[in-house]
């Protein structure tokens, strides 16, 4: 006799809830650490002889100092 059991809607077991739950993690603290890059650091200066022009840094070549 082969009788299979029905166990109800995919959403009342806990291995679907177990397995998304890493991932989910994941994304939130992703969201999180971008969030506190843009509120900490978004007016850092550059201070490696770079210059930023809109998005772009680029590197600017110096003639060499004189003492």
């Amino acid at each position: 006799m082969d009788e299979s059991k029905d166990s109800g809607p995919w959403w009342r077991e806990p291995w679907p809830w177990l397995l998304m739950a890493g991932p989910a993690l994941a994304i939130v603290g992703c969201v999180i650490t971008i969030v506190l890059a843009f509120q900490n650091f978004s007016n850092q200066g550059i201070t490696d002889g770079g210059v930023k022009q809109g998005l772009v840094v680029s590197k600017v070549e110096s003639a060499p100092e004189q003492h």
